[in-house]
């Protein structure tokens, strides 16, 4: 972990929320926000460190029901469907789009930039749409809007998601090399030893399958987005892999067509994860985006 980065706690309501940052508090604050059971360490120092190069103030955290911010007590909802033993919902994505709003409010910063990866992207939708005024501009990557005829899972991902959690440190890391090899980028591959201690320093730092099966839940239960998110008027990138086999690409582009004037950047041989060598595309591009939304924002703010 980088020497700033320690982990700090703030409460959201009854939530407590494990954060840490990255860079100087001066520069533009970007929120990271992660996907399914993806702790704040799954946004790579690395990655972290091209934005911060970029000029950006980072935010990780760890979303409720994951790492060290607040789990649920208790198992997943019992009314499970037979077909596809996703347990009921307890709380939705709105609720963890209003734990990020409390941390951007926490941490006094106003308003923030949002960068989402698969969940957290729709998770910044929502907080997008229901809280624009806390959203400066959104970075969707790898998500969806919602409408179930696109971005579809292929068989295989479909059932690497729904398949039973385990419960070993090893079982996790074997968990992580097939998930990698089922929706990890195919022009971009990863060792499975990297993919393996990946997986062993998160299993290390929290492990919660029942968690992680309550975020899916509320994934499950979220309403189609699209004719809200035709409503938004603020800087939009998205950023999709063109092979992405758990959340196709046509969620991508549907997000993108959905949101006015937002910007779409589709990588070929790119599948649901973030490749190391594109990290400084990334980086240059959620900073060209964060750039040209403080500039409207100033522009805005002299009008006044």
């Amino acid at each position: 972990m980088l020497p700033s980065a320690e982990i700090l706690h703030t409460a959201v309501g009854d939530i407590d929320i494990a954060y840490n940052t990255l860079g100087r508090s001066t520069d533009p604050p970007v929120l990271l926000i992660s996907g399914l059971g993806g702790q704040l360490i799954a946004w790579d120092d690395g990655f972290c460190q091209e934005l911060v190069d970029q000029g950006l103030f980072i935010i990780r955290f760890d979303n409720r029901d994951v790492g060290l911010s607040s789990h649920l007590a208790g198992a997943p909802g019992s009314d499970s469907t037979a077909a596809t033993g996703v347990p009921a919902a307890s709380y939705t994505l709105a609720d963890m789009a209003a734990d990020t709003a409390g941390l951007i409010d926490n941490l006094g910063l106003g308003s923030a930039h949002l960068v989402g990866l698969s969940l957290g992207g729709m998770i910044a939708q929502i907080l997008a749409i229901e809280h624009p005024e806390w959203v400066r501009s959104l970075t969707s990557i790898m998500s969806t809007t919602g409408n179930d005829r696109v971005g579809h899972a292929t068989e295989a991902a479909h059932a690497l998601l729904l398949t039973p959690p385990v419960n070993t440190r090893e079982g996790a890391m074997d968990r992580a090399v097939l998930g990698n090899r089922v929706v990890g980028s195919p022009a971009y591959r990863v060792e499975d030893t990297e993919v393996r201690d990946r997986a062993a320093r998160a299993f290390d730092r929290a492990f919660d399958p029942r968690g992680v099966a309550r975020q899916l839940a509320a994934a499950m239960a979220t309403p189609d987005r699209t004719d809200d998110l035709r409503r938004l008027r603020l800087p939009t990138l998205v950023i999709h892999g063109a092979d992405d086999q758990l959340i196709d690409v046509s969620g991508g582009h549907a997000a993108a067509e959905a949101i006015p004037g937002a910007e779409l950047l589709v990588i070929d041989g790119m599948g649901h994860d973030l490749p190391q060598s594109l990290w400084p595309l990334f980086a240059e591009r959620i900073a060209a985006l964060v750039t040209r939304a403080e500039q409207q924002r100033a522009r805005t703010e002299a009008t006044r």
